[in-house]
């Protein structure tokens, strides 16, 4: 291993983190662990006690995890589960459990998916409990809809929808599975994103209700604002423009009472933009300084000075609208029309921001 390190420490590039610690024949504790947790494996595997030889192979693998050496952790976690004996023993499902963490954590979504379907069916033919006393079942079923979850936004942004959306509900349900009501949570928002992104924002709308019931009972504030976000940016695809400001209303009243003050100023900017093309310019004004007291609040330069721009032409186009009829009086104006020409009767202009931008 001392010379595998060395080896890679040649071929690593001059930022990488690897280079930033010792060479591993210079780091004595480690050294010692690593001697110590293998003579005992060694001494288990020859008198046949394969539990124990996985066990200590484990010990090994969450050491360096703890320590981020990453490649030292991958090399002892697979010594635990790519054996003839034990590897499928308690401990080496466990490893293979951190084996899908870690390849995910990566961004090695198919390697990390192979390990949690079999640590999963391992889990679940053993019957084993984690640490906690809970079954290991739980953690696989948690760790494979995340997975799902993250192998269906990749085909959703390839545009296979059919696969995509596959995946998102396989997520959906194995996190469901994992009795975690966050992990739940969060599969069940990106399933409804996907039947947004695909067009079906009626079936979307009923999955982020199951979403509000799960953020709500958590009391999860980020949750459940973002959740009201998205239906509002599928009523608005659905032309129920109307119904946008309700959604995003409960949003905003839930950022005031939690004092996000970012979210906070992203709604009400919304909010804003929503009024003004319903042609609600005195609303559209409220919700605009809303948004600007927030992005004070927050020290965002950029949203302020955003929010300043809105607010200020959305207050100014009535005055406009009054000017403009008092100089239009019959008689005042020696100008000749078409009469043929269509007139625009001046207002507010369409707001470029809208529910789905928010």
């Amino acid at each position: 291993m001392a010379t595998t390190d060395l080896d890679q420490r040649a071929k690593a590039h001059s930022r990488s983190p690897r280079l930033l610690e010792p060479p591993l024949e210079e780091q004595r504790e480690k050294l010692d662990t690593i001697r110590l947790h293998l003579s005992r494996a060694e001494k288990a595997e020859r008198e046949g006690l394969w539990t124990a030889v996985c066990e200590d192979r484990l010990h090994l693998g969450l050491y360096f995890a703890r320590h981020k050496d990453f490649w030292l952790s991958l090399h002892f976690y697979h010594s635990c589960i790519d054996r003839e004996y034990g590897g499928k023993s308690k401990y080496a499902t466990i490893a293979r459990l951190h084996l899908a963490v870690l390849y995910r954590q990566q961004g090695n979504l198919e390697e990390a998916r192979n390990h949690a379907e079999m640590g999963l069916r391992q889990a679940e033919e053993g019957g084993w409990l984690d640490p906690d006393g809970r079954p290991l079942r739980l953690w696989a079923c948690r760790e494979l809809g995340e997975i799902y979850s993250l192998l269906g936004e990749s085909f959703l942004a390839a545009r296979d929808y059919d696969v995509a959306r596959r995946l998102l509900q396989q997520g959906s349900e194995m996190a469901s599975e994992g009795d975690d009501k966050s992990v739940q949570g969060e599969a069940v928002f990106r399933q409804g994103l996907g039947l947004q992104v695909t067009g079906d924002h009626q079936a979307a709308k009923e999955i982020f209700s199951t979403c509000i019931e799960i953020f709500s009972s958590l009391q999860d504030v980020e949750g459940l604002v973002k959740t009201y976000k998205a239906i509002a940016k599928c009523l608005e695809s659905e032309g129920k423009i109307e119904e946008c400001p309700e959604q995003l209303e409960k949003a905003a009243e839930l950022c005031l009472s939690s004092g996000l003050q970012r979210r906070q100023m992203e709604v009400c900017l919304c909010l804003g933009s929503i009024y003004t093309n319903m042609n609600e310019p005195e609303k559209a004004c409220t919700y605009f300084l809303y948004g600007y007291k927030a992005a004070c609040n927050a020290g965002d330069v950029t949203q302020l000075q955003k929010a300043q721009v809105k607010l200020g032409c959305t207050a100014a186009h009535p005055l406009i609208r009054k000017y403009t009829s008092d100089i239009q009086l019959p008689g005042s104006c020696e100008m000749t029309e078409d009469p043929t020409e269509e007139q625009e009767t001046p207002g507010l202009p369409a707001d470029e921001h809208s529910a789905a931008s928010c």
